[in-house]
């Protein structure tokens, strides 16, 4: 493909991961405990989409698409104003490998992804067998990628990419998008209500966006639908593996591994990479950049990597990542988050990650001794509190 499945991204290496991290930085939207939408995510009047969608299945009839599908697809979509607040309301930013880690193999996520990997163990065998993609590197990108299916998203999808494409920034690259959500629905993988996922329409348990369906999802079970919405994540974890085997996965080989470990003499390594200054190395073999195709980021293909690890029982990073630029360890991090919790100003979370709760529980803390409401993590305060 000539572009990749979530390069239209931008901030965290994975926005999956945004929904799954408490302190971090939250670039997706945490549905309601009653699973319905915000208002925001709700269809509103828009005159100007309304133009815009009458113009669009012109073309999209030039291109194939049956009315009946055009009606269906269309049927209670609409403009969607959070789609594209959310759109233009991500930062683009740079998460150290230690805090990535601390959310993408976080204890939580290792322990999910083991139950998981039992749960599944037989389908995840024949996956591999398929398409020699180890069947705990599949299960790390799913849990990446949804928590284990927990976090799939239910946005309209065709609600969502008519929205961004109507909103013009990213207008072509979403046109396509909503014309290959269309062909979902025209083959009849899936019907219109069941065509969900995130705000930017990346769907399934693996987040495929629709092109990358249309050029890798596969019908594994055999029942005539590649179906990546279900609970049965079947389809959805084969069609990770053949997206993986088609974008250069080595069976037999390793994605890499940290260096100083038995494991990164098993192959010649294409390079080492150190993210953090003075933190763990790594020697990545070939299979590191078939991870990239999937999410071209070296934290999101490490954080795989390390997740696949860990699932299949291995234990965490060795090396230090040493202090960050505020003196602090992320056990020092943790503590400081403990202990403001327990003042009761709650950082939503003590995962040694400081995000905006985490700033935010630390000025409001500053403000209500006196102190300058900075929201900057330190020893200083650490030992005040």
């Amino acid at each position: 493909m000539s572009i990749s499945r979530r390069k239209f991204t931008i901030g965290l290496a994975a926005l999956s991961l945004a929904a799954c991290e408490r302190s971090g930085n939250a670039a997706s939207f945490v549905p309601r405990s009653d699973g319905a939408l915000p208002d925001d995510l709700m269809p509103q009047a828009n005159a100007g989409y309304d133009a815009w969608v009458a113009g669009f299945k012109l073309r999209a009839a030039g291109q194939g698409i049956s009315p009946a599908t055009l009606r269906s697809g269309f049927s209670g979509a609409g403009y969607l104003p959070g789609v594209v607040r959310r759109d233009r309301n991500q930062t683009e930013f740079s998460r150290s490998l230690e805090d990535y880690l601390a959310i993408a193999v976080s204890d939580e996520r290792v322990t999910k992804g083991r139950a998981a990997f039992a749960r599944h163990r037989n389908v995840l065998q024949q996956i591999e067998a398929r398409y020699g993609v180890p069947a705990e590197v599949v299960t790390a990108v799913w849990g990446l990628e949804s928590f284990y299916g927990e976090r799939r998203g239910n946005v309209p999808v065709v609600s969502a990419t008519s929205t961004l494409a109507y909103d013009g920034r990213r207008g072509a690259f979403f046109e396509k998008q909503l014309i290959a959500a269309l062909k979902i629905l025209e083959r009849g993988d899936v019907g219109a209500r069941g065509l969900t996922g995130s705000w930017a329409g990346a769907m399934g348990h693996t987040q495929f966006i629709p092109t990358s369906y249309q050029a890798f999802a596969v019908d594994f079970n055999g029942d005539g639908r590649r179906d990546i919405w279900s609970d049965d994540p079947t389809d959805s974890l084969a069609s990770t593996a053949a997206y993986l085997a088609k974008s250069g996965w080595k069976s037999g080989e390793k994605w890499g591994a940290e260096m100083g470990t038995a494991a990164a003499g098993s192959a010649t390594p294409v390079s080492i990479l150190q993210p953090d200054a003075g933190g763990p190395r790594f020697a990545v073999f070939r299979n590191f950049r078939a991870i990239k195709r999937y999410n071209n980021s070296d934290n999101y293909a490490i954080g795989v990597g390390h997740l696949s690890d860990r699932i299949a029982g291995g234990g965490p990073i060795i090396a230090s990542f040493g202090p960050d630029k505020y003196g602090m360890t992320i056990d020092d991090r943790k503590a400081l988050q403990t202990r403001l919790t327990a003042r009761g100003f709650d950082t939503d979370g003590t995962d040694g990650v400081i995000g905006p709760n985490s700033r935010k529980a630390i000025a409001a803390y500053q403000q209500s001794v006196g102190l300058p409401a900075t929201g900057d993590p330190s020893l200083d305060l650490l030992n005040r509190l």
